[in-house]
């Protein structure tokens, strides 16, 4: 069965269940909003609306979660090449993520993850090196080399003993074999805090998705803008739009397909708040049972 139609589940900004409230505020954001998180008090409130998700990615893994999206940035003054997860606040070493990620594998050899390294903040090309070579590092053998999509299957998988897919959107990845392009696994983003809107996009979206030669992500996420967080600063961000907003993303997730031009990876805030994983694992049943049926008749 080629994973590009396979449903796998995913969380946005998957690193953010700790951020570093003590340290300074990262280079993705506005330098407005860097000085005024001098006050401490401005930093519990991006600590609110930065953290997307509750769970470590041990948790995350043991959830049913397999793809993982990643933002990354240096620590600007810092001596060294040493690369952290962000959002808003610095999150924790990517090495010690991926080292995580890595154990989980050890363990569950038939297992297999997408890591999306989708924005890059404050690095240059000996940043990339470095952080790419600690992915070589933690991975190893387990990181499976660009091929055309539809060559990748769970059979593909297990006999080359690949567990990892690396995504990343830089061109640095042209050097490497076990780097994706970014462009293989296109993640449209609906970019509203309405929960009717974001369906629609996700079902025109899903229409216009290619039907060959990618990966698909659905983000299933409603973001806040400014208005929103001000009106809304000490509730944060789960209490505002994700915790009302999920049971509808959910009732759509369980009307989806996957297949040539269905769902493929979706990913939510707050995975562990909905029952995502058995809908995900009953919605692939369906789909491998379907195949079976063709391939006997």
């Amino acid at each position: 069965m080629k994973y590009s139609w396979l449903f796998f589940l995913g969380s946005h900004d998957s690193f953010s269940y700790w951020v570093d409230e003590k340290s300074p505020v990262g280079p993705d954001q506005a330098t407005a909003i860097k000085r005024l998180a001098r006050i401490s008090l401005v930093k519990k409130i991006m600590k609110k609306w930065s953290v997307t998700q509750n769970l470590t990615f041990k948790e995350q893994l043991e959830g049913g979660i397999r793809y993982f999206d990643l933002r990354v940035s240096s620590k600007p003054g810092e001596i060294g090449h040493e690369i952290y997860f962000i959002h808003g606040l610095f999150g924790i070493k990517v090495w010690d993520g991926l080292k995580e990620i890595n154990t989980f594998l050890e363990q569950h050899p038939k297992e297999v993850v997408f890591l999306d390294f989708n924005h890059f903040y404050a690095m240059d090309d000996s940043h990339h090196f470095f952080l790419i070579d600690r992915i070589r590092s933690a991975f190893g053998s387990k990181l499976c080399s660009v091929e055309c999509v539809e060559y990748v299957t769970l059979q593909y998988m297990w006999e080359k003993k690949h567990q990892v897919l690396i995504f990343y959107h830089y061109p640095l990845y042209q050097e490497y074999s076990f780097l994706w392009p970014g462009n293989k696994m296109p993640a449209p983003w609906a970019n509203t805090t309405n929960v009717h809107k974001l369906l629609q996009f996700l079902e025109t979206t899903l229409e216009e998705r290619s039907r060959y030669g990618t990966f698909h992500v659905s983000q299933a996420i409603l973001t806040p803008q400014v208005k929103t967080i001000a009106r809304n600063l000490i509730r944060g961000l789960k209490n505002t739009l994700v915790h009302r907003n999920l049971p509808m993303i959910l009732n759509w997730v369980k009307a989806q397909k996957p297949g040539v031009m269905g769902v493929n990876i979706i990913t939510s805030d707050f995975v562990e708040l909905v029952d995502f994983a058995a809908t995900v694992i009953a919605l692939n049943d369906l789909l491998l049972e379907e195949d079976e049926s063709a391939t006997k008749s």
